[in-house]
This record gives C-alpha cells, structure tokens and sequence, in this order.
C-alpha cells in the first residue's frame, strides 16, 4: 500500500483574493497517517507589484500587530518561494495530498500562486498531474464526519487547545500549520468519544 503524505498547509494573504490581493506567508507541516510530523516548510513573501493590499484587511493587521510584523522578516520572491515549496512537498515519498482548514481558502491561494508564478496547478486536472493527489483534503469536513458537527460548528473557538497541539493560533502561517497538522493526525488516529474527552 502507498503511503500518503498530508500537507497541511496555512497561508497568510494582504486581502481575501488572489488575483488582487498577494500572499505574504505560506508555511506547510508533512504528517503521514499515523499522525506523526515528517518536516515542515515557512516562508514569507514579498508584494506582487501588480497586486493591491486590501484595506479591511490591513485593518484586521493593524490590530494583530506581532503576526504583522513576523510576515515582514526575511521576505522572499514568490517565484522563489514557490519553486521551494514545490520541491520540498515532491520530495516526500509517497502520495501528496494537500490539506487545510478551510481547503476553500488556502487551497485556491497556493493554486492560484503556483499556477501564476510557475505554470504548474496544485490539484490534478484531466491528464494532468498536480502537486497534491486528487481535489485535496478539507479538515473541516473531516472534523464534521468525525464529530458529527454541523459545519458552523467547526470554528477555531470551538475547539478544544489539546486539539491543536495547545499551539496559539496567533495568525503566523507556522504556528496556525502545526496546530491543524496535529488536529488532523488526531482526526486520523482518534475516534469521536476520545476527541470529546480531551
């Protein structure tokens, strides 16, 4: 049997849209089935000087003013960046399949970013392979199957800190990766009742 890699992925953005708006952080943590971590990606990037920042959003940043500054440390270019984080996920043996919370999100951004910068997409298109097997993972849909969860139940704030690893979800692309790679090693390891009890 193939082993599968999860590539739980967190991205930090200037505004809600890819085409408009650019990505200033993307950070990725491998686990395999069994929940365990097998290494972790981070990276900030610098603007698109196509692009323009989103002003709700920056007034969202303005109030989170340590996550702001972090994505400012030791930016890279996209296309850089990109082409690292596309031979870091191939590197790993095994199936790769993308995961987020929410894959809506994230997923979209990363796809729309490789696609833009390096002409590859992030899932599998007809006779087209893609960095991440198949359409992807939703962690969400995941936590609703498990627990029976209606899916505006699945927010952050409903969830136990031991489900994320008692990680602060703190808005940096890393720190909010781990917390939802070890969730997701908790989804594919756990059932319900032990979920609940913790």
């Amino acid at each position: 049997m193939t082993d599968i890699v999860f590539i739980v992925t967190d991205i930090e953005a200037d505004g809600p849209y890819p085409e408009e708006n650019s990505m200033l952080s993307i950070a990725s943590v491998a686990v395999d089935a069994a929940g365990n971590t097998l290494g972790h990606f981070s990276a900030n990037l610098k603007e698109r000087e196509e692009a323009k920042q989103d002003p709700g959003t920056l007034q969202w940043r303005g109030r989170n003013a340590d996550a702001w500054s972090k994505l400012q440390e030791d930016r890279r270019e996209p296309r850089e960046c990109f082409t690292s984080w596309c031979d870091w996920v191939l590197g790993h043996n095994g199936v790769k399949v993308f995961a987020a919370h929410p894959l809506s999100f994230d997923g979209h951004w990363v796809d729309w970013n490789i696609q833009h910068f390096l002409g590859r997409r992030l899932f599998e298109r007809p006779r087209k392979p893609g960095i991440s097997a198949g359409n992807g993972l939703d962690i969400i849909s995941l936590l609703m199957g498990k627990l029976g969860w209606s899916y505006r139940e699945c927010r952050r704030e409903n969830y136990r800190d031991a489900w994320l690893g008692n990680i602060p979800h703190d808005h940096s692309a890393l720190s909010d990766a781990r917390g939802y790679a070890h969730l997701l090693g908790l989804l594919l390891t756990r059932d319900r009742a032990e979920l609940l009890s913790m």
